[in-house]
């Protein structure tokens, strides 16, 4: 993609269509967006926030955005795959203590002892559960099931390896925990557009999650790619800035 920013001339001009957009507009801001966020993942951004202690690497409005679905939803248990430094469990954790309501599992391949201690020792560890191990193997799915009781409502996210294998084998095992009403989100679809930036792979414009989550929800009629309702939108912006797109899948039903 090839851009020009003419201040004087409050102009946008977007190379590849040869269309000269109105710089301050809804269509400018998407395409200035969209390159602010593939050098920012170049530059590592997101690997500069913390929540309550604990790194936290998501973008902000990601995060933020996401609160709100939790607080629609009110989930009793809300399941997280990929744990790293313990950032979103925190969050996660922290938001359901302001409700009122729910608890955090979180699933990691390898919970470093450092992260372990930190998490095991933080103000919100009695809302947390970790559990260590391939998060779509059989046995961490039966533990993760185990800390769920009969009836409570179920969200899951999806933010550990990133390959479309991966979340595929997520997405088919951790489904049918979520419950009619709620979501499974696959997150980190920004792949598909950071392919060619410093540390992106060309496969990368196939092989990530939106694309599973694509795949998962034609074979599932249980399940919709449904962008959450923002509850408040007084601006001309009707699209998230986000590395989560295609993400939500909301259950609409039963198996």
């Amino acid at each position: 993609m090839k851009l020009t920013i003419d201040d004087a001339a409050r102009t946008l001009t977007d190379h590849d269509s040869g269309q000269v957009i109105e710089l301050f507009s809804p269509e400018a801001f998407e395409l200035i967006s969209r390159e602010w966020l593939r050098v920012g993942w170049s530059l590592k951004h997101v690997y500069s926030f913390t929540w309550l202690g604990r790194p936290l690497i998501q973008l902000p409005e990601d995060v933020l955005r996401f609160q709100e679905v939790l607080y629609t939803v009110k989930p009793d248990v809300i399941v997280e795959t990929g744990i790293a430094h313990g950032g979103g469990v925190v969050f996660y954790a922290g938001l359901c203590k302001l409700i009122g309501r729910g608890r955090v599992v979180g699933v990691d391949i390898e919970i470093r002892a450092h992260n372990r201690r930190a998490i095991e020792s933080h103000e919100l560890a009695p809302l947390i559960t970790l559990i260590e191990g391939h998060s779509a193997s059989p046995a961490v799915v039966r533990q993760v099931r185990d800390q769920i009781r009969t009836g409570e409502q179920v969200l899951v996210i999806l933010d550990s390896n990133h390959s479309k294998a991966h979340v595929t084998a997520e997405l088919e095992a951790y489904g049918p925990l979520v419950t009619p009403g709620s979501y499974l989100v696959a997150t980190d679809g920004s792949m598909e557009f950071l392919a060619d930036v410093p540390r992106g792979k060309p496969e990368w414009t196939w092989d990530n999650p939106k694309a599973a989550a694509l795949e998962f929800a034609s074979r599932h009629p249980e399940f919709r790619l449904e962008e959450p309702v923002w509850m408040f939108n007084e601006g001309q912006i009707r699209h998230r800035v986000t590395h989560w797109p295609g993400a939500y899948l909301r259950r609409v039903k039963e198996s």
